[in-house]
């Protein structure tokens, strides 16, 4: 095994600076911050401050909305993450199976995944817009009373499919990697003893590709969390009624729109804290049942 000689010894260090320095000012500098002002009451400009301790998390966690928005993130993150990943599976498998054009196939599927989310989320909003939208009008005009506007379930079928829709490409491109990984003869093998496509994709395919689903379901679930932003601000703005106001978004309502700058960095502290939480029992339970050959 061969060891890397570097001619300098502060080679490596330097090396490694700019993603240190990266992550020092764009991650652990605001996370103490957060930290910090999550135990301080501030006034709406910033120029006061009170040191109240815990106040800020009491207040918060006694909230009606806040534990509205804690449901409303499960529901949209869990829908998302999973309408995302099986429709990147199933297109994956499909483009396994195209002979002609496959590289084309491919690159239409990825284009998405380079639209901004404020740009998904507006095209989506355009499509099934009640007073414009092409979808809005064909759905009214079939008898379903569409108006994500005004009714809630609208608007977080809306959103999820915007943010799954976005995120389909990236899920995509590590499926078919995953899937190219595969040996041919074990597929082959399996077909010569009478194994049907979906028993071997079930007990041969899946199994093999677990890793790579596990690692897309860890990844999807940060996604959701905090990449989907822009396109609930686009699309719904956090509403009906907060009916899709998610974690990250009432954490910008609060901060940026209220101005209540204690509550809204007790509310960045939590939610750090349960996607780490959320991500140590993926790793700690659904990784059991994650094969690595």
């Amino acid at each position: 095994m061969s060891k890397a000689v570097f001619p300098n010894k502060w080679l490596p260090y330097l090396l490694v600076a700019p993603q240190v320095a990266i992550t020092l000012v764009f991650f652990y500098w605001p996370a103490s911050q957060a930290l910090y002002q999550s135990v301080l009451h501030e006034d709406p400009f910033g120029l006061k401050s009170k040191f109240v301790g815990l106040a800020n998390f009491q207040s918060v966690l006694s909230d009606p909305a806040y534990l509205n928005a804690i449901k409303v993130t499960a529901i949209f993150s869990i829908s998302t993450a999973a309408l995302s990943m099986s429709l990147a599976l199933l297109l994956a498998t499909a483009a396994e199976k195209v002979v002609r054009g496959r590289g084309l196939y491919r690159t239409m599927l990825i284009w998405p995944y380079a639209v901004a989310p404020a740009v998904a989320g507006l095209l989506w909003m355009f499509m099934f817009n009640p007073v414009m939208g092409t979808f809005a009008y064909m759905l009214r005009r079939n008898g379903f009373d569409w108006n994500p506007l005004l009714d809630g379930d609208h608007a977080m079928l809306l959103v999820v499919v915007a943010a799954a829709w976005k995120q389909i490409s990236y899920n995509f491109l590590f499926f078919v990697a995953a899937l190219q990984s595969i040996p041919k003869s074990l597929i082959e093998a399996a077909a010569i003893d009478g194994a049907g496509s979906t028993k071997r994709f079930w007990t041969i395919v899946f199994p093999l590709i677990a890793p790579t689903t596990f690692f897309l379901l860890v990844v999807n679930t940060v996604y959701a969390f905090f990449d989907t932003f822009g396109i609930i601000d686009s699309v719904t703005g956090g509403g009906p009624a907060r009916a899709t106001e998610t974690l990250v978004y009432k954490v910008y309502v609060d901060g940026f729109v209220n101005l209540n700058l204690g509550s809204s960095a007790a509310q960045s502290v939590i939610l750090m804290a349960i996607v780490i939480a959320l991500t140590a029992f993926q790793f700690r339970y659904v990784e059991k049942r994650v094969h690595y050959a």
